[in-house]
């Protein structure tokens, strides 16, 4: 991919499960940038008011509780990448300082007045519809064409069915390791319902899935962990 010998913003678009992290740290691990910071960032896992200290740091006393300066993860992540995953869910309020380190590469920490320029690849990803979004007015359009710079869709599990196999394979290798188990035989039958089903929580659900067989495997074969129990 040409996206990976550039530092254009990349916006990854996909249901959840589907491994959009670890596209965003493929493209991390395979740029200019490998071996500087790689930073995250779960927009919808921080409460709105604390989300702006998250982005860009706060000083002492910036507001009620912030006892002391907070690096933000933008200053973590300079001259590396920084990944926003559901930047869908950022509320319009914060949209535009967003809007700024992506055009400027500069910020000010809550509480200051101090100017911090920055130079950060920003990767983000999302489950939303953008393009929704902007058109319900809940999402700047000129954000919006800033982060797509580049969109990288990955389809869903029950898309791809073709990767299933190798994913099952890899799995039982991990969780074997993990939990000393061995692991020697995963039966045709097995195989075919994993491959058959639909997978709404796509390689995330495969992965948990794969590890309760593994827990549950007897004279290391897998069993069928889609089947009834009891």
């Amino acid at each position: 991919m040409r996206i990976l010998f550039t530092d254009s913003t990349v916006l990854i678009r996909g249901e959840t499960g589907t491994g959009k992290e670890l596209i965003a740290r493929s493209i991390h691990a395979i740029s200019a940038r490998f071996g500087r910071p790689f930073i995250t960032l779960n927009c919808a896992a921080i409460p709105f008011d604390l989300l702006e200290s998250e982005l860009f740091g706060h000083e002492k006393g910036a507001f009620t509780g912030a006892i002391a300066q907070k690096i933000g993860r933008f200053e973590m992540a300079h001259t590396g990448t920084l990944f926003l995953d559901e930047i869908g869910d950022i509320p319009l309020v914060s949209q535009s300082k967003l809007l700024r380190v992506l055009q400027e590469q500069e910020f000010e920490r809550l509480g200051s007045g101090r100017t911090h320029r920055v130079n950060v690849r920003v990767v983000a990803a999302t489950h939303r519809d953008l393009t929704e979004m902007v058109r319900r007015n809940e999402f700047r359009r000129d954000l919006y064409y800033r982060l797509n710079v580049f969109p990288v869709t990955l389809p869903p599990l029950r898309e791809r069915r073709d990767d299933i196999v190798p994913l099952v394979v890899h799995f039982v290798e991990k969780f074997s390791r993990q939990l000393g188990k061995r692991i020697s035989q995963i039966p045709q039958e097995t195989m075919f319902a994993l491959i058959a089903h639909d997978w709404p929580g796509n390689i995330r659900e495969l992965q948990n899935v794969i590890e309760r067989a593994v827990i549950l495997s007897n004279d290391g074969i897998l069993p069928n962990p889609l089947s009834p129990v009891g």
